[in-house]
């Protein structure tokens, strides 16, 4: 078999009957030889339903991998814990950050993760913390954390760490996930905070190899000026991917964008979307 990935949470449903959508993120990696991995786990509203659906069980899966801290990634870790069982999880140590999106009005709530490091833990996570560049199964690597080199990737401005606004948020521990292929290397996103360009230039410098298949999940560019999706879109093209799968947080015009200006690369990674490489 080869590897599959699968979407369980996003924004949108695609074509599998009964399956919901919610604003949040969650992929699910069947490896060819190993263990089931997750991805992130939405908000916790669709996670397990949407799993049920599509005839996945999630009690098979030893590892789970946040992308970052906030509720739309980390909210179904519990719920997963409390029904499939104590799981091991990987993630950056800023994950339990406090986190705020605050709006021009002022008006300011919460962003964090949901349950506590130690609500988490009482329900069987075990966290396995790092901002390196590591290997966490066979073929399987977390890119860590993501050095901020790219001057148009200026990330989500509304972002605090405090409900003031005082202290800008630029989520240190935004990090992605690398799949070694034998069609070459496949990025899965979260939101990539971090930037898609930065996150495909560290891919770059930790591997040595720029031999990317495919790039899938969250750019943040819905969060983005045209400025810096046109010259994200030029560096995208420039990479040569093979496919280019979005979701989440990458907004209906950028989307419209990269449609158009990579239209054989371009697809819709919404709910039921598996890649098999």
């Amino acid at each position: 078999m080869k590897t599959r990935i699968t979407i369980l949470c996003e924004n949108s449903v695609g074509s599998i009957s009964g399956t919901l959508g919610e604003h949040g993120f969650s992929a699910l990696i069947e490896p060819a030889d190993g263990a089931p991995l997750l991805f992130d786990t939405g908000q916790g509203l669709t996670l397990l339903h949407n799993a049920r659906r599509m005839n996945k069980d999630l009690s098979l899966v030893n590892q789970v991998v946040l992308s970052h801290g906030h509720y739309d990634h980390t909210g179904g870790l519990k719920p997963l814990l409390e029904e499939c069982g104590p799981k091991q999880v990987y993630a950056h140590p800023s994950v339990f950050s406090p986190r705020y999106r605050v709006k021009d009005s002022g008006e300011c709530y919460p962003i964090s993760a949901p349950s506590s490091r130690e609500e988490l833990e009482a329900a069987g996570a075990t966290f396995n913390l790092s901002k390196e560049f590591r290997a966490i199964a066979p073929g399987i690597h977390l890119t860590g954390e993501v050095p901020r080199l790219t001057a148009y990737e200026i990330g989500d401005q509304g972002l605090y760490c405090d409900c003031g606004g005082q202290e800008p948020d630029n989520t240190p521990d935004d990090q992605s996930l690398v799949l070694e292929t034998e069609k070459g290397l496949v990025l899965i996103l979260g939101c990539c905070h971090s930037g898609v360009i930065n996150t495909l230039e560290h891919v770059a410098a930790m591997t040595g190899r720029r031999d990317i298949y495919a790039v899938l999940g969250g750019t943040h560019l819905g969060f983005s000026g045209e400025e810096q999706i046109g010259k994200t879109v030029v560096a995208l093209r420039e990479q040569g991917i093979k496919k280019l799968a979005v979701s989440h947080c990458t907004g209906f015009p950028a989307s419209a964008r990269l449609f158009r200006e990579l239209p054989k690369e371009f697809q819709v990674a919404m709910v039921g979307y598996t890649l098999e490489v």
